[in-house]
């Protein structure tokens, strides 16, 4: 028989974040066991030290509780519903199940993560803003490490040219969207973890309803109007941006927070069109998204776990060809339009106009 399974939010990180799922079984012991098989560690949450089911924990069965049927050995037809629920109590904290304790072991044994760091990871929410260049290892370090619910950001499709850099995408990928590619790749890697698409180009209509659902905000956008326009709206949202940027040789990161300054504080007003050349038409070395990536999935990690010193106030430099990294300092301007003492900005702006120029896609560097 194949039911229908509702997960209740305590234990949906066990079952890859999903509210349902379905399993195989004539009773409702059945049901448990295929649930433990396709999802190692759950039925140890359901049971006690003894093997019996936990008294904390009700089962029901098309919304009967089993007690009232023949407990565990409640037979079952196709299309019923088995829920699982467990007595709340303000807030359950995450259970790392047993294949969690090995998959993130190095985390675990580490003083500045452990097991309460891991369990942060699990229960943050992380937005990345293209599924490209920068994108790919930003969303592939923090899948790997955890993170429960990651959103994506374009609505590009997978090109040969891609193929150079975007490591989230390969050469069976072509043609394919890239949310859906970076999807398949993420999940291939990490099943726990929730990958969530907004396969649509981030705008003023829809960029404070994408962006609220997050804890952190990514930046890899490969043109100034989303740079600004997800600036301006991770600042309105009081939400942590972590910005990068990469071209030819080159790259930039930093971090900023709700208070402490943002993008317009470094770069004023965008270039005109075409001053700055974009990656397709000047280039970019395919492994300085490693670099600049990787830096950035390790400052969305850090804020996560309020760890070390995020580059707050600070522009870290990268120039690959003498591989040298430079950082600079990078202060609140108080004029500024947006974060200064008298910000004129309230809004978002149609930033297409703004640049000057369309966006050609969502952001893929």
């Amino acid at each position: 028989m194949s039911v229908n399974v509702y997960i209740p939010t305590p234990f949906r990180h066990l079952v890859g974040n999903r509210a349902s799922v379905r399993a195989q079984g004539s009773t409702v012991s059945d049901i448990l066991n295929d649930l433990d098989s396709q999802f190692p560690g759950f039925k140890a949450q359901v049971v006690d030290a003894s093997g019996e089911r936990a008294r904390h924990i009700n089962i029901y069965v098309n919304q009967v509780e089993i007690e009232n049927l023949e407990g565990e050995s409640t037979a079952l037809k196709d299309g019923d519903e088995v829920a699982v629920i467990p007595a709340l109590a303000g807030g359950a904290p995450t259970t790392l199940t047993p294949e969690m304790v090995e998959r993130y072991s190095r985390h675990l044994i580490m003083p500045q993560v452990g097991s309460s760091g891991q369990r942060k990871i699990i229960e943050s929410s992380v937005l990345i803003i293209g599924a490209g260049g920068l994108g790919s290892p930003v969303a592939l370090y923090l899948a790997l490490a955890g993170i429960g619910k990651i959103g994506l950001v374009d609505f590009d499709v997978v090109d040969r040219s891609n193929l150079q850099r975007q490591i989230l995408h390969q050469t069976a990928d072509i043609g394919k969207a890239k949310v859906l590619s970076a999807q398949e790749t993420l999940l291939a890697h990490n099943e726990n973890i929730d990958v969530v698409l907004h396969e649509t180009p981030i705008t003023s209509d829809n960029a404070f309803e994408i962006i609220s659902q997050y804890d952190i905000v990514v930046n890899g956008a490969d043109n100034f109007a989303t740079r600004y326009l997800v600036n301006d709206a991770a600042y309105l949202l009081k939400k942590p941006l972590v910005d990068g940027s990469i071209l030819m040789f080159d790259g930039q990161a930093t971090t900023y927070l709700p208070g402490k300054g943002c993008y317009r504080c470094l770069y004023p007003a965008p270039p005109p069109p075409g001053m700055v050349p974009s990656c397709a038409e000047a280039g970019v070395l395919g492994a300085m998204c490693a670099t600049i990536g990787s830096i950035q999935a390790t400052e969305v990690l850090k804020l996560v776990l309020d760890v070390g010193e995020p580059l707050v106030n600070r522009l870290l430099l990268y120039d690959a060809l003498t591989l040298e990294f430079r950082i600079v300092k990078v202060r609140r301007d108080p004029e500024c339009p947006l974060c200064g003492d008298n910000p004129t900005i309230h809004e978002l702006i149609d930033y297409e106009q703004f640049c000057g120029a369309p966006i050609p896609h969502a952001a893929t560097a």
